[in-house]
């Protein structure tokens, strides 16, 4: 048999890495299995070890991962020419399209229940609590020049309200509180 390259192996950790992110987002990180993401990104479930030393460390990485990710996603709305780059972030992080996608979404909530219950000092925790930090940190880039006092303060406000907000929303579901709840958040950061 074949030895796989290096960039093939590499490629095939990041395909699972990718799978993992997405289900742990959509289901936690308990509700999911090593064979379901192996299969997923079409491996076997034996070679998960060859890539990763645990599921612990999987989900931290793929924490960190979604986190990176949605870090690049918010410093892209920096470059808005009109300065407009904090109201889209909050059209878009508020709104229903990501509440209904958790997959696909900010690990903020998704990864929220799963590291406040990691032990201190756990791996997913940190993976979180640097996510966060780096969600902040773009945060306070792209608060409106007119925010100079308290910067970080109100960035850290920004984030809890926003991953608090679509945490309520998608735990409310289909009821109509669920999208009140985002308007209000919305309308309230936006104003």
């Amino acid at each position: 048999m074949a030895r796989s390259t290096r960039a093939e192996v590499a490629e095939r950790r990041q395909a699972v890495l990718e799978v993992a992110a997405r289900l742990f987002r959509e289901r936690g990180v308990e509700a999911v299995s090593v064979a379901e993401v192996m299969a997923a990104a079409g491996l076997t479930h034996g070679g998960f070890y060859g890539h990763f030393e645990s599921k612990e460390a999987l989900a931290a990485e793929a924490c960190g991962q979604a986190f990176g990710r949605a870090c690049a996603r918010w410093e892209s709305f920096a470059a808005d020419p009109a300065g407009e780059g904090f109201a889209r972030l909050l059209g878009s992080y508020l709104a229903a399209a990501h509440r209904d996608s958790p997959g696909n979404g900010c690990a903020g909530p998704t990864f929220l229940a799963e590291a406040a219950r990691d032990e201190p000092g756990g791996s997913v925790r940190q993976a979180y609590a640097a996510g966060i930090r780096g969600l902040a940190g773009a945060l306070e880039r792209l608060l409106p020049a007119a925010v100079r006092r308290r910067r970080r303060e109100r960035a850290l406000l920004a984030l809890a309200a926003m991953v608090g907000a679509v945490s309520i929303a998608r735990a409310v579901g289909e009821d109509p509180l669920s999208e009140e709840i985002l308007a209000a958040v919305r309308a309230e950061l936006t104003g």
